[in-house]
Order: C-alpha cells, then sequence, then structure tokens
C-alpha cells in the first residue's frame, strides 16, 4: 500500500447544501452540484487515482473484442484498499456529508469506490439501476459521480430519467442490451423527464440513488471520460440474501464475512459520517 500522501490537500471542510437542493435530489432522486472540488483539489488527486487505476485495472482486450459492459468502461474498483492516497479521496468528510443530508439520513457507510474510465471510442452505458448489484436492505443507497477531466456531452455524460428511483428496483436486470431495451421502453412508457447532466468541469459531481434510472453515450472525444464514483449507504442497513449472481459476488467481494440479516458493517465499509 502506497503511504505517502505528501501534498494532498485536504477534503474535510464542508459543502454548502441548501434545503432547495435537498428537495431536489429527493423529487428527481438526482443532484448536479458544480465545484464540490476545487480546480486545484482534483487536479491533485487526478494523478494518484490515475496512477491507481493504471496499476490495478487487468482489462488488456482491445474495444472491439469486449461485450456492451466491457466497451463501456475500464472499471477498478475499490482502490482505496491499495493505495493510501486514494483513501485520502475516498474518505473525504466533504462527500459522505452531502451524501448523508441528500438521503436524510444521519450517518453514511462506504460500499465502494470505482474510477470508470470510459476510453475515447468507447461505447455507451445502456440504460440501468445500480441497485441491481447491491444486497443491501434499503432504499437509502446513493453515489457520487465526479469527472477528473473537463468532460462535454460527446464523451459521455450521464442522462437520468427524473423521478425513476420512486418506483423501487424494477427487476434483475445487470447492465446489458437486454437492460437498454427493457428501460428504455419503460422510460418512455412512463412518462419520465430525461435530465441530461451536459458538461462538466472537472471537481463537479452528480448524485444519484441506486434505483434512479441512468445511462450514458459512448465517448466521441478524442480523450479519456475519466470519473471517479463513491457508493454510500445509511449506517444501520442490514445485508439482504442475495437474488442474482451479482449481489452474490457483491456480497463477497464488498461485504466480506458478512452473511444475510446481519449489519452492513465489515471491514469494508467503515463509517464515514458524521
Amino acid at each position: 500500500m502506497n503511504n505517502s500522501l505528501s501534498g494532498l490537500p485536504s477534503l474535510a471542510g464542508e459543502y454548502a447544501l441548501g434545503g432547495d437542493l435537498v428537495d431536489q435530489y429527493q423529487t428527481k432522486g438526482h443532484i448536479r452540484l458544480n465545484g464540490l472540488c476545487s480546480t486545484e483539489e482534483v487536479a491533485a488527486f487526478r494523478d494518484v487515482i490515475y496512477r491507481a487505476e493504471t496499476r490495478l485495472n487487468r482489462e488488456r482486450r482491445p474495444l472491439e473484442e469486449r461485450d456492451t459492459y466491457g466497451k463501456a468502461f475500464l472499471q477498478t474498483m475499490n482502490l482505496w484498499t491499495a493505495d493510501e492516497d486514494v483513501k485520502a479521496f475516498v474518505f473525504a468528510r466533504r462527500f459522505a456529508q452531502v451524501a448523508s443530508k441528500l438521503m436524510g439520513v444521519s450517518g453514511v457507510r462506504l460500499y465502494h469506490d470505482q474510477s470508470l474510465n470510459k476510453e475515447a471510442g468507447g461505447g455507451h452505458t445502456p440504460w440501468h439501476q445500480d441497485y441491481y448489484y447491491w444486497p443491501l436492505d434499503t432504499a437509502h443507497t446513493i453515489t457520487m459521480w465526479m469527472p477528473l477531466v473537463d468532460i462535454t456531452p460527446e464523451m459521455g455524460t450521464l442522462t437520468f430519467a427524473s423521478a425513476s428511483h420512486k418506483e423501487g428496483y424494477l427487476g434483475p436486470l445487470e447492465i446489458s442490451d437486454q437492460s437498454e431495451a427493457v428501460f428504455d421502453s419503460m422510460v418512455a412508457e412512463r412518462g419520465f423527464t430525461l435530465d441530461h447532466t451536459g458538461a462538466m468541469r472537472a471537481g463537479d459531481a452528480t448524485f444519484h440513488s441506486g434505483t434512479t434510472l441512468h445511462c450514458a453515450p459512448g465517448n466521441r472525444g478524442t480523450y479519456n471520460r475519466e470519473v471517479m464514483t463513491i457508493i454510500y449507504f445509511a449506517d444501520g442497513t442490514m445485508v439482504m440474501d442475495p437474488d442474482n449472481p451479482n449481489r452474490e459476488s457483491d456480497l463477497g467481494n464488498w461485504l466480506p464475512g458478512l452473511k444475510p440479516g446481519m449489519p452492513a458493517a465489515s471491514i469494508l465499509n467503515p463509517l464515514l459520517y458524521p
């Protein structure tokens, strides 16, 4: 584990989050927050995250040899366990405070982090619900999605189906051509308003509920869409009995040693706020 931590900015200060933004998140199931990190902060952490994901990612196949999921992004999870500098970013009190207030809960635990590097020329991210993957018995889950470089819509910024989180869990559909077809039809049939994130500066962020439907186009830009995400859930959540292979896998990987009915509080799920 890298233990340098040298010269990295502190992310302890709180973000001014008004009640109107909390109301917007709870109504729509997603929110955009500009300037969650300053230009200087995100630049410093972009370097350490990039080095860690480059070292840890094992995907070596060219794009044309991958399936739809594999073409969507290079995905590297739980970087914080391998690098102390990345840990300083993932454990940031500022981010966890926002997650807690948006969900209206008293405390949040870490589920896992993941870098999502959509390569130049990379494919679209199909419509999906993140919650399909998580064996967490709660409606209080949330993902922070932060670009580490300036990005344009052509590079694959997110589209949300607003208020779709109120429909709850919509079934066992992993990110795939099938989820794209089923949820695309559902979005049209139920008349969800589509909110396109648009261009984002490095350090801006979106937060979305685990049951909010979302997707992203392919990267038609000339450089990679580098994004870091952090997933949080409410403190006090219990582990559910996994009902699909991906939830079974997540139980072993991100909730090690735990069984259904136990508190979701393994060594990999520290309390990050308060």
